[in-house]
């Protein structure tokens, strides 16, 4: 069963040698039709088709990032605890750092050109891609300021009473291995370092923290990591085991999407039945805690 990491990938039926090559078939189909070099194709292995890297699945992929991470968004929020002071902000859509600070009360945190100032330093430091090479060589100081009102948290939260600010971050990851957590949670953090440390340069009252929420592409979620961040977050006691279970839910349904779609684009678009779903993908959503449970769906 897919959902188990079961599934007999193109990697291993050649390996078996019920294929000729493991290379992609998606990312092949998309090269060719844009005249590109089909040579060093990655493999069809678990991983790959749940990534954006899949030029066939990206888009799928993407979709169900968005869907599960605003779902969670929007089950925090309304599960807050009634006298909660903490405010969900970008509730319709996320919103690039430029964005927020557009926005009036963003300012009585600091102004944007103490934040842009305090930005500069910390992005000279960060490397530049290989595609933006071109953009960096005509304007290195736009472009490092510009990169970071360019950053797009895929939430906050504050505290006005306290001067708390929490950017929140999701990552849907694969999950073959048991430090999955901690792998994406470290990536993380490392993606949002620039707008962290520049808004605690900014503003040194405030208090300023990432709290990530990460989830494995088969339905694995942390359930102590997970309840953890639900109490800082202010959400209500009585609410949090059915938004956990709620939020195990969406991953397994995003799971789901993503398979069917990798089926139905390798097979030509051959719709499997309700029956041939289960069979492949399965209902289990595997909860990790400081026990390890199986959770029926």
């Amino acid at each position: 069963m897919a959902v188990v990491g079961n599934t007999p990938t193109a990697r291993f039926l050649t390996k078996i040698g019920k294929m000729q090559s493991a290379g992609c078939r998606l990312c092949r189909i998309a090269r060719e039709a844009r005249g590109a070099s089909t040579d060093g194709l990655a493999d069809i292995a678990h991983g790959h088709i749940n990534s954006a890297g899949c030029e066939g699945m990206a888009t799928t992929v993407t979709a169900a990032h968005h869907s599960i991470w605003m779902h969670l968004y929007d089950s925090m929020h309304a599960a807050q605890k009634s006298k909660s002071k903490l405010k969900f902000v970008t509730l319709d859509k996320e919103s690039n750092m430029s964005t927020l600070w557009r926005q009036g009360e963003f300012l009585r945190i600091c102004s944007k050109e103490e934040l842009a100032e305090k930005a500069r330093d910390i992005e000279v430091t960060i490397p530049v891609k290989k595609n933006q090479e071109a953009r960096y060589n005509l304007d290195p100081g736009s472009f490092v300021v510009n990169r970071f009102w360019g950053r797009r948290p895929d939430g906050v939260a504050i505290n006005w009473a306290l001067k708390i600010v929490y950017i929140l971050g999701f990552k849907r990851s694969t999950d073959r291995d048991e430090e999955f957590l901690e792998v994406k949670d470290a990536e993380t953090n490392e993606q949002q370092k620039s707008i962290i440390c520049a808004l605690k340069a900014a503003a040194s009252e405030w208090e300023f923290e990432q709290i990530n929420f990460v989830v494995g592409d088969r339905g694995s979620v942390v359930e102590s990591d997970f309840y953890t961040k639900l109490k800082k977050l202010e959400i209500q006691e009585g609410k949090k085991e059915k938004l956990f279970a709620d939020h195990v839910t969406q991953v397994c349904k995003a799971h789901n999407r993503v398979i069917v779609s990798f089926i139905q684009q390798v097979q030509g678009d051959t719709r499997p039945t309700t029956e041939e779903l289960r069979e492949n993908i399965g209902h289990n959503g595997h909860v990790r805690g400081d026990r390890e449970r199986n959770t029926r769906l």
